[in-house]
């Protein structure tokens, strides 16, 4: 009898072939646990802004892994020395970096699991992964946590300009169609190299480093913090906020068995063993959307009208605003909306809503990104660029939104 092959080539519609040239690998990406990313969108609720922005944390993640291992024959290319195990490691490392997403990634990222991010949960997963595969991750989670003794194998993973970040701005431009977005990946990971056991960009590299970061900051204007989609997944956080409310006052509302423990239970961090862990695992994103389709019959007016909102996209208006809203405006509006639907002044609040919305491409503060020149010396980016430009997208520029429905447009003159 014949074993099953496990060394795989999947066609990426962004990289082309990604090889799956070891079988652990492939046995990870086999897993429950993995495949569950197929169901988990990259982008959140942007498909209702963007349409053709339906691809999968699976999609990322095996992208992730690709230009990893491009980057690790680069570093050896140039006499970096890197074993099999740790080629193995950094490989296995960031193809589960993103394995703790909940639904619709980031917009429900405190939602389902209150002060719980998705790092630590991608953390729980690998550590469960490992007593399952006999402790063959243990190297990789090592690198993850930053414990490992070599620096740049975590910058790899999780810095200013690492593999996550350039797999997401490239694949999320391409299925958005925001062309602004799209960096050159390949010569990037060409002009890498490691000095002093820190990750750094050969001199010649420095203008794609510029045109990642200037990229990196219209993606985020342009996709991720569109004004829309932060409407859609503010929508979507109250309704779940909603759900859970109506759950503890004792009405039973239909969802899946996994939703409804989450529901139920407040989970914070010292409450996630493997029992909730099992659960999570069973969550994605036709959970909250058969449950949405579901609650928009519901007889509570506020869950039904959020949920009808999302299914047919009637999204409430949000303007954007260099000043924070004036908490009598929104206590004015508040007040209209009670006399133009079935609800008090303090349900009003599900509807309007205000917060503010950052933008940072580069943080100077943060671990910089490092640039050789040809004597050796060693320049922050934007020490080292011509670029004035660099420095004004390293200060964080703040929008405050202010959400309401349209019917306060229509019938109120707002």
């Amino acid at each position: 009898m014949s074993e099953i092959n496990k060394l795989k080539i999947l066609n990426d519609p962004v990289y082309g072939f990604i090889s799956i040239t070891n079988p652990l690998v492939y046995d990870l990406i086999q897993h429950t646990y993995f495949q569950r990313l197929r169901r988990i969108s990259q982008m959140g609720m942007s498909y209702l802004v963007y349409p053709g922005a339906h691809h999968t944390r699976f999609h990322h993640a095996l992208g992730c892994m690709h230009i990893m291992q491009k980057t690790i024959q680069v570093l050896k290319f140039k006499g970096v020395a890197i074993t099999e195990d740790e080629e193995n490691a950094l490989c296995i490392a960031i193809l589960l970096h993103d394995i703790g997403h909940g639904p619709f990634s980031h917009a429900m990222e405190h939602s389902i699991v209150e002060n719980v991010n998705h790092e630590a949960i991608s953390l729980f997963f690998m550590n469960k992964l490992n007593a399952e595969f006999d402790g063959k991750l243990s190297l990789a989670i090592q690198i993850f946590k930053g414990e490992y003794h070599r620096k740049f194998m975590l910058q790899l993973i999780s810095s200013q300009l690492d593999m996550d970040r350039m797999d997401y701005l490239k694949r999320d431009s391409f299925y958005s169609g925001v062309a602004e977005g799209n960096i050159n990946s390949e010569r990037l990971l060409q002009m890498m190299n490691v000095k002093d056991d820190v990750l750094v960009i050969e001199e010649k590299g420095i203008y794609s480093v510029e045109k990642f970061l200037v990229a990196r900051r219209l993606m985020y204007w342009q996709a991720y913090l569109h004004k829309t989609s932060v409407a859609a997944e503010l929508v979507l956080t109250k309704i779940l906020k909603r759900a859970k409310e109506l759950t503890q006052r004792g009405i039973t509302l239909p969802c899946s068995a996994a939703l409804q423990f989450f529901m139920q239970q407040k989970i914070n961090f010292e409450d996630f063993n493997n029992d909730v862990l099992q659960t999570f695992s069973r969550l994605d994103d036709f959970d909250i959307i058969s449950a949405i389709k579901d609650w928009q019959y519901h007889d509570d007016f506020v869950l039904s009208e959020l949920s009808r909102m999302i299914i047919d996209r009637d999204l409430p208006k949000i303007r954007l605003s260099s000043e924070k809203p004036k908490k009598v405006v929104t206590k004015e509006l508040k007040a209209k909306l009670a006399t133009l639907y079935p609800i008090t002044e303090k349900e009003a609040s599900y509807f309007v809503l205000k917060g503010e919305i950052k933008n940072q491409a580069y943080n100077k503060t943060g671990e910089p990104i490092h640039i050789v020149r040809k004597d050796g010396t060693v320049e922050e980016v934007a020490a080292a660029s011509d670029q004035l430009n660099l420095n004004a997208l390293s200060k964080p520029v703040t929008k405050y939104y202010l959400c309401f429905p349209k019917v306060l447009l229509e019938k109120a003159g707002i």
